[in-house]
């Protein structure tokens, strides 16, 4: 059975309950409300689909940046795809979330590689910029789609961070 799409909004803890098989006490121990559900669904959805394509024992260098934010891309064009007007309200609080995961994934893989000349503040600030360069040029792209495609924007974005960090790649790669 096809259910209709439904947004956030309409969405009750009992229907969580539900659909996961669970009581409503269960639920209570571990969520505040369904919003903490969500993002925490959410959040694990976005740590899945990048787990999928980029394994955690990926090395962090210049060709699995590009497997990351194209996984990125997708996903948030994926996200707004399916989201329904009546979820406008919410996709800050998704957003935050999926953007505060990608900044430290990027800061835990920028630390597992041999970093030396490079304080902790740079490292952090190299995270920092890769996540909203990333983030914010996918997110702006899953809002107005029509504006670019989605290869030229990608590439864009990549030969921006490229360039930026490729002293950092040459002296972490090989």
């Amino acid at each position: 059975m096809v259910e209709k799409k439904r947004n956030v909004y309409s969405i009750s803890v009992h229907d969580i309950t539900n659909q996961a098989t669970i009581n409503r006490t269960t639920f209570y121990a571990h969520f505040q409300d369904k919003y903490d559900f969500l993002e925490y669904w959410m959040t694990g959805k976005f740590q899945m689909t990048i787990r999928d394509r980029l394994p955690e024992e990926t090395r962090c260098n210049a060709d699995n940046l590009r497997i990351l934010i194209q996984t990125i891309f997708d996903f948030l064009m994926r996200f707004q795809q399916c989201s329904t007007p009546g979820d406008k309200q919410f996709e800050a609080m998704f957003e935050n979330t999926m953007h505060q995961d990608l900044h430290r994934l990027l800061l835990k893989r920028i630390n597992e590689v041999d970093t030396q000349g490079f304080s902790q503040e740079k490292l952090e600030a190299m995270a920092l910029v890769i996540s909203w360069s990333t983030f914010g040029s996918a997110l702006q792209l899953s809002r107005t789609p029509q504006d670019r495609s989605v290869e030229t924007m990608f590439e864009e974005v990549i030969e921006v961070i490229s360039v930026n960090l490729a002293p950092f790649w040459e002296q972490t790669t090989s």
